[in-house]
């Protein structure tokens, strides 16, 4: 099933902005994600260790954030059913781009 996004251009802007100081993401390996392009560009450079750091157990670090801080539930959603650094970098991308076109 494919679901149909509508999302204002001011919301994409609001996705594609830093997020507030107080809600980072702060990798287990020291860097800091303020926006979706910085997931983007960490997720391509992290170690697969810090990647599956933040994947442990049930958890989901990248898509807590993205769905609690981003407030995106759609990609917090697709990124949520990722396996790996690359389909993840991917799947941020191409949210990006969808935003970026809303702008």
């Amino acid at each position: 099933m494919v679901r149909i996004i509508k999302i204002s251009h001011e919301e994409a802007k609001r996705r594609l902005e830093d997020v507030p100081d107080g809600k980072r993401f702060w990798c287990h390996d020291g860097k800091v994600i303020r926006n979706l392009k910085e997931l983007s560009k960490a997720l391509n450079d992290m170690s697969d260790e810090t990647f599956h750091y933040h994947l442990s157990g049930a958890r989901n670090d990248f898509s807590k954030w993205i769905r609690e801080v981003v407030g995106d539930d759609k990609l917090a959603e697709d990124f949520s059913k990722t396996k790996s650094r690359t389909q993840a970098s991917q799947v941020v991308a191409t949210s990006i781009s969808f935003l970026q076109r809303k702008m």
